[in-house]
């Protein structure tokens, strides 16, 4: 058995946890803010069989794009100087970041 735990952006959330529902993969979902953006994200947790890890990783590949998005000036009044960006910039946000763990039991009652 393994433990999935996947970081995605909240635009993708909605179609992959459809996805991920028809092929009955159980899922929980995580409302979670990344670091650098400080925007939403969804973190899931599945657990599944070895045999089925390659098929979930093929459906977040198919169902979380990458894409470019426009930050704005960040001020580092009030924060840190380490998140300090003087202009606007381009990030790549989206996509999805797995974590896959071994998992030795779990218990559901």
């Amino acid at each position: 058995m393994k433990l999935l735990i996947a970081i995605v952006q909240d635009k993708d959330t909605s179609r992959l946890t459809d996805v991920l529902g028809e092929e009955d993969f159980k899922l929980t979902k995580l409302a979670t803010t990344g670091g650098f953006l400080k925007e939403g994200n969804t973190t899931l947790m599945i657990g599944t069989d070895d045999d089925y890890v390659d098929r979930a990783l093929e459906i977040f590949r198919d169902n979380c794009s990458k894409r470019e998005q426009m930050v704005a000036p960040i001020s580092p009044m009030g924060g840190n100087a380490d998140s300090y960006i003087p202009q606007p910039v381009k990030v790549e946000v989206g996509g999805a970041t797995v974590f896959i763990m071994p998992m030795e039991q779990y218990y559901k009652f």
